[in-house]
């Protein structure tokens, strides 16, 4: 498991238990259910193996390998840290027409998803060369060559302690803990992949 990048305890609104949990159960969850799956993955006999359990082990390594992917990208995006400027602000008015407009688009995707499951996410795309709000109806569903800078996790493991059915203030409590430091080192990291 990645170390934890924020520190629960100075999060608004969302609590350490919360998080200690979130981090503990669901990420730590798929980083060991990934590694059981890639053990599984190397003892098979794929010349006798049915059809059926490469192609299910073969789905579970990659809902597994999403699911600790965007928990590393979700954790890293929290702390409350930085302002939101430079070269991520002018690629968010760039693409959104405005950091408003932006930022009303994400939280109306993140409180869509109330009740139910998936991910908000802000996505570099290096083939459309801009950034895009994408919706991940689990973790298998993400924009084919792009990186996610920004999740936000809508499973309801993500908020139910905290805020029960009331996913919209948790989303609002998300947007309040952003980590712009850190969403901008991941935005240039991408710039420098080009």
């Amino acid at each position: 498991m990645k170390p934890l990048t924020c520190d629960p305890a100075k999060l608004n609104g969302l609590s350490e238990k919360l998080i200690v949990s979130h981090y503990e159960n669901n990420y730590g969850g798929a980083v060991k259910r990934l590694n059981a799956i890639t053990t599984q993955l190397a003892e098979l006999d794929f010349a006798n193996a049915p059809v059926f359990v490469l192609n299910g082990l073969k789905r579970e390594e990659l809902i597994a390998g999403n699911s600790m992917i965007l928990h590393e990208v979700y954790f890293d995006s929290l702390g409350n840290s930085g302002v939101l400027s430079g070269d991520l602000n002018a690629a968010l008015v760039r693409d959104f027409g405005s950091i408003e407009r932006w930022r009303a688009e994400f939280t109306a995707m993140g409180k869509a998803l109330g009740g139910g499951s998936g991910w908000v996410l802000l996505t570099y795309s290096p083939r459309d060369g801009k950034l895009v709000n994408q919706w991940a109806s689990d973790h298998t569903h993400t924009l084919a060559g792009a990186t996610p800078i920004l999740a936000l996790d809508m499973y309801e493991h993500s908020y139910h302690m905290d805020y029960g059915a009331k996913a919209a203030a948790y989303v609002d409590a998300f947007m309040q803990n952003i980590n712009w430091e850190k969403v901008t080192e991941s935005y240039m990291h991408c710039q420098k992949q080009l």
